[in-house]
């Protein structure tokens, strides 16, 4: 190989281009984003970076003199076309570039609300996404205590910003669709902690609140949900969910199904094509499944795995997931999939903000989510998949 392109400039590009210079990989190699800033971490964005508690740089993976030494050409512009016959990609800047191997991870994208325009069919300003740097750059001079914000969607995100904003001082509401938060990856006593830990702090949490639409002329001005409730407000934060950035894989004709699919090397359906991190989706031996996963360990280890198979390495990709939230004095850390379990086994005290809850399938544990317990989220890491005792996990 003489040359890799790696298009999408997030965690998963950056693993990448580092693992292969690590593995010594020494063609050229570059990476193509189109967000004007170095490979960058996400995670800090909705809550350090918002609060205004972490420069932008701070946010930067490597600084550029890194990939000045590695020679990773490092570039600041959007594919448009990838020509798979001349192995070349056409870029939004007029310029093409070859390759002999290309790597998408290109990430996701924010869904967005089937209510953005007013009656006139003219977008709203005032309402928010929260992915980018950029994103944020445009949200933060709006979040000033007593200003009023309705954040749509209680999942992740949209929690991890309603701690914020209301520590700001903004009076703060969330609407979430289904009957209780975070409903699809935990269980009942965790969506309601967290609803309990938000109301603590005085921010509305309430379920079942379908969007119907937005009030205002130039700015939004108010939410409507289906019931009739109109909730006044200055500024909205839309967080309801990602989808995967394939539509250049799709153009491509590359098989996609929700995500670019790989096999457990990081292979698309074409010889010379990989994906890696939230925009593809694999298949899971553990859990005898498709899946497309939105963490930062899955960029990470999936873009080591596409890697190592550039190389000519063999491993596969079949990991353990963990995830974690950051919320008030909270730390939520998830490890395994909650998406089958028949008893959940609670340890610890919510009272005192520190507790655990073991999920448990055929006798077996399946996934653990620990609020304010590390070692309980260390320990399961190593022994779920194990039959489930009393003492597989570390005590209250």
């Amino acid at each position: 190989m003489k040359s890799i392109c790696i298009v999408g400039a997030g965690q998963a590009g950056a693993q990448v281009a580092i693992s292969l210079r690590q593995k010594g990989y020494e063609g050229a190699l570059t990476i193509i984003g189109d967000e004007g800033h170095l490979p960058y971490q996400r995670p800090p964005l909705s809550k350090r970076y918002l609060k205004g508690e972490m420069p932008q740089d701070g946010l930067y993976l490597r600084p550029a003199a890194f990939y000045e030494q590695q020679k990773i050409d490092v570039l600041n512009d959007r594919v448009t076309q990838v020509d798979m016959a001349g192995h070349q990609l056409t870029l939004a800047s007029g310029e093409t570039k070859g390759f002999d191997r290309l790597v998408f991870a290109t990430g996701t994208r924010a869904r967005q609300l089937p209510a953005e325009l007013d009656a006139r069919g003219k977008q709203l300003a005032g309402i928010f996404n929260v992915r980018s740097i950029s994103d944020i750059d445009r949200l933060r001079p709006h979040m000033q205590a007593g200003k009023k914000l309705v954040i749509v969607g209680g999942g992740y995100v949209g929690l991890e910003v309603a701690a914020v904003a209301k520590q700001l001082g903004l009076d703060v509401v969330v609407l979430e669709a289904q009957e209780r938060l975070l409903k699809r990856v935990v269980a009942p006593q965790i969506s309601e902690f967290f609803a309990g830990l938000h109301a603590a702090n005085g921010v509305k949490v309430l379920c079942g609140q379908v969007l119907k639409q937005f009030h205002g002329t130039e700015s939004v001005s108010g939410v409507e949900t289906q019931e009739g409730e109109v909730f006044p407000c200055d500024l909205v934060l839309s967080a309801v969910g990602a989808l995967p950035n394939d539509s250049l894989a799709l153009a491509s004709n590359i098989e996609c199904d929700d995500g670019i699919l790989v096999d457990g090397q990081g292979r698309t359906s074409h010889e010379d094509i990989y994906a890696c991190g939230d925009c593809s989706r694999f298949f899971s031996p553990r859990y005898n499944c498709s899946m497309r996963l939105e963490s930062v360990q899955n960029a990470i280890d999936q873009a080591k795995i596409v890697a190592g198979s550039l190389m000519g390495e063999g491993a596969e990709y079949d990991p353990l997931p963990w995830f974690w939230s950051d919320q008030y004095d909270c730390k939520l850390q998830i490890a395994g999939l909650a998406r089958a379990y028949e008893r959940v086994v609670e340890v610890g005290s919510r009272d005192n903000h520190s507790f655990y809850i073991a999920y448990l399938q055929d006798d077996k544990l399946v996934c653990v989510d620990s609020v304010n317990h590390p070692k309980s989220h260390m320990m399961a890491r190593r022994v779920i998949g194990q039959p489930w005792r009393e003492d597989l996990l570390p005590p209250a």
